[in-house]
């Protein structure tokens, strides 16, 4: 499966539009991680922890997206827009959107 931000693939013709698609990830922290990224806050420097949370979202919620464009007998995600939330504070949201197509 092919996911892109693009609006084409290369070398590829879009012969069907599926629909849009769209996934949410929501993962929360817990209070141990929020007390050493407070510390950071205060000392400077990544906060590793909170890095890895993003990016098991991330990845989490592309492959709920390319799964839901294989339902559809997807070739490609084209078009892929991912966007962050902060939700309550403590929880982190991952949405990935994109439109599933078929290629020839």
């Amino acid at each position: 499966m092919i996911v892109t931000t693009t609006d084409a693939v290369e070398g590829k013709r879009v012969t069907a539009y599926l629909g849009v698609i769209s996934a949410d990830v929501v993962m929360g922290s817990n209070a141990i991680r929020d007390f050493f990224a407070s510390v950071r806050d205060w000392v400077g420097g990544r906060a590793g922890s909170y890095e890895k949370v993003l990016a098991d979202a991330r990845r989490e919620a592309v492959e709920e997206l390319t799964e839901k464009a294989a339902k559809l007998g997807a070739d490609a995600v084209i078009g892929v827009d991912l966007d962050y939330q902060s939700v309550g504070g403590t929880m982190l949201m991952v949405a990935a959107n994109g439109t599933a197509v078929k290629l020839g």
